[in-house]
């Protein structure tokens, strides 16, 4: 594939994957009669019986055997299930405890720590703005802390956890198709997810079989959150790391929406003077990447 054709795709592919994601708070309000502990659960369970159901139509179990094989990709890919996992536990308490703002916090300040996850793992130079946009996002935290009453965790524990699982697909990313990552990475994490439903099922009922809606919603949840990251992980392949600190800010774009507009979460005064601060940290990193192609263009 042609090095533009490629990167095209890869943008294509990103920008559906982050769009995807950006509904995600729609569907676990939907599942709210569930524990959210629960709901992780079947994300991990249908999103991997989906997945394997993908790999027996297109005959790739071959690929994922000598995946498991190889010991160098496999610690990549560990580590990048262990940090998923992470992710969505804390993503779906938080919106489920109507926390929804502040996680879109966590996937504004993710493009912040994507670079400077670049810098200190792949080498990359930070440039002036880039060290502007950086200095906002920690003044932005320093008011939000103010805000919160704490530390805003949730979105630091989103923020670091997503970073983390970032690098760990780049690194891993030209190798691994994703269709048969994603299916590893799940099946890394069943065992947790299985003893995470033990014990939810001995404090709470079980709710997957309490109806057809209720059945509909898990089961549709799980394939969603194989659809994104299978995508993702495609992109990842194709597409230079900065790029999808870029494109990630679709996903709290709309997360922020929905919490503000349909979920109707508060937004005290100071809450806005830090989101701005962090809004104008993406503009300043934005525009540096714009004017950095069009250098590389001139080249």
């Amino acid at each position: 594939m042609p090095k533009a054709s490629k990167v095209t795709t890869g943008l294509l592919l990103g920008v559906s994957a982050y769009l995807i994601w950006g509904s995600f708070p729609l569907i676990i309000t939907a599942s709210t009669f569930a524990n959210p502990f629960e709901v992780v659960v079947w994300r991990v369970v249908f999103g991997f019986g989906f997945a394997a159901l993908l790999l027996t139509i297109t005959r790739g179990w071959g690929e994922v055997i000598e995946l498991v094989k190889n010991p160098g990709r496999l610690k990549w890919l560990l580590v990048a299930a262990f940090f998923i996992f992470i992710n969505w536990e804390t993503y779906v308490v938080a919106v489920a405890t109507k926390n929804t703002i502040e996680t879109s916090l966590g996937y504004f300040i993710n493009p912040l720590i994507t670079i400077v996850f670049a810098v200190v793992f792949l080498g990359e130079r930070l440039r002036r703005n880039q060290w502007i946009a950086l200095s906002l996002g920690l003044i932005a935290v320093l008011v939000l802390t103010f805000d919160y009453g704490r530390p805003p965790w949730i979105a630091f524990v989103l923020a670091l956890s997503f970073a983390i699982y970032s690098l760990a697909k780049n690194k891993v990313g030209g190798k691994v198709k994703a269709l048969q990552s994603f299916a590893i990475e799940s099946a890394l994490v069943m065992p947790i997810a299985l003893i995470q439903l033990a014990v939810v099922a001995a404090s709470t009922p079980i709710m997957l079989f309490s109806g057809v809606w209720e059945f509909s919603v898990l089961v549709a949840f799980g394939i969603l959150t194989a659809v994104p990251l299978i995508l993702f992980g495609a992109a990842a392949s194709r597409i230079p790391l900065s790029s999808i600190g870029f494109i990630q800010y679709l996903t709290p774009t709309l997360q922020f929406l929905t919490a503000y507009f349909i979920l109707q979460e508060p937004m005290p005064t100071v809450r806005w003077i830090g989101f701005a601060l962090v809004w104008a940290s993406l503009v300043v990193l934005s525009l540096d990447a714009l004017g950095n192609k069009r250098q590389q263009t001139k080249r």
